[in-house]
C-alpha cells in the first residue's frame, strides 16, 4: 500500500512539475506577443505598457500612403523577396525530397546532411561569405542575389517538411498510374504532387516567415537603396520610439496566425485524399 501511495505521489509531483514548467515556458513565449499587441493600440505618442487608453490611430497612420510611404515600400520589398524565395525553394526542394525517397537508402543518408547543412550555418556568416564570393565573381548586390541566399539557407526547411511526407507515399499508386498509360511527368503532377501538398504547404509557411523576417543576408546582399521591413523597423527604433513599430508587429502577428490556421485547415483536407 505504501508503495502504491508513494508511486501516486511521485506521479502527481512529476505531473505538477511538468504543468508548472510548461505553463511558465508558454507564458514566457506568448506574453511578449500580447504586450506588443496591447501597445499597438495605445493612444499615447510613445510606446508604453499598459497603454494610457486604447486607440487605432497608429494603425491609421500605418496604412496612410503618405505618412508611411517608406514602410509600405519596405514591406513590398520584403514581400517580393519572400514570395520569390518560396517559389524558387519549391522548384528545387520538392523534386529533391521526392527523389531522395526513390534512391538507395545509403546514398540518401549520405546526401541528406549535405542538403540540410545550411540550416546549421548562421545566416550572418553565410551572408558575408556570399557577399565575398559575389564580389570575387564581379556580381553586384541585387534582389536576385538576396533571393539566392534565402533559398540556400531556408530552402532546406521546405525539403525537410516535404521529405517527411514523401517517405510515406505508397509506390503502388505511381505504378498504377503508369499502368494506366500516364507518363512520369503526368504521374508526378497528378498523383505525387497532390499527395505531397501538406508537406509543401508547411514548407511554404516556414520559408516565407524566415525570409520575410531575415535581416543579416538582406543587409549584405541587397542593392543600395533597397530597404526591407525589418531594417526599416530598426531605423524607426534608432530615430525615435515610433509606436507604428508595434502596429507593424500587430499586423505581422495577425497575418502569421491567419496563415498558420490556413495551413492547418488545408493540410488535413489534402491529407484525406491520400
Amino acid at each position: 500500500m505504501s508503495r502504491s501511495w508513494g508511486a501516486r505521489l511521485s506521479s502527481a509531483a512529476y505531473g505538477a512539475m511538468i504543468y508548472v514548467v510548461g505553463g511558465l515556458c508558454l507564458v514566457f513565449m506568448v506574453a511578449p506577443v500580447f504586450v506588443a499587441l496591447a501597445m499597438s493600440f495605445t493612444s499615447g505618442m510613445t510606446l508604453k505598457f499598459p497603454p494610457p487608453a486604447l486607440s487605432l490611430q497608429w494603425y491609421e497612420r500605418l496604412i496612410d500612403p503618405v505618412y508611411s510611404e517608406q514602410v509600405h515600400l519596405s514591406a513590398w520589398n520584403s514581400l517580393k523577396i519572400a514570395v520569390l524565395t518560396v517559389a524558387v525553394s519549391a522548384i528545387f526542394a520538392v523534386p529533391a525530397s521526392y527523389g531522395m525517397t526513390r534512391i538507395r537508402a545509403r546514398l540518401a543518408n549520405s546526401l541528406e546532411p549535405l542538403l540540410l547543412a545550411p540550416l546549421v550555418l548562421p545566416s550572418l556568416v553565410f551572408g558575408i561569405a556570399l557577399l565575398i564570393t559575389a564580389s570575387l565573381l564581379h556580381i553586384p548586390p541585387s534582389v536576385p542575389l538576396v533571393v539566392a541566399g534565402h533559398v540556400v539557407v531556408f530552402g532546406p526547411l521546405m525539403f525537410r517538411t516535404t521529405a517527411s511526407v514523401a517517405v510515406r507515399l505508397d509506390p503502388s499508386l505511381e505504378e498504377a498510374s503508369s499502368l494506366m498509360g500516364a507518363s512520369r511527368l503526368a504521374t508526378f503532377r497528378r498523383v505525387v504532387l497532390p499527395l505531397l501538398a501538406p508537406g509543401v504547404l508547411a514548407g511554404v509557411f516556414l520559408v516565407f516567415v524566415q525570409s520575410i523576417d531575415n535581416v543579416s543576408m538582406t543587409l549584405f546582399l541587397a542593392p543600395p537603396g533597397t530597404t526591407v521591413l525589418p531594417l526599416r523597423m530598426y531605423a524607426m527604433l534608432e530615430q525615435q520610439l515610433d509606436p507604428r513599430i508595434a502596429a507593424i508587429s500587430g499586423v505581422l502577428v495577425i497575418l502569421s496566425l491567419l496563415a498558420l490556421l490556413g495551413v492547418q485547415k488545408l493540410a488535413p483536407l489534402l491529407g484525406d485524399k491520400m
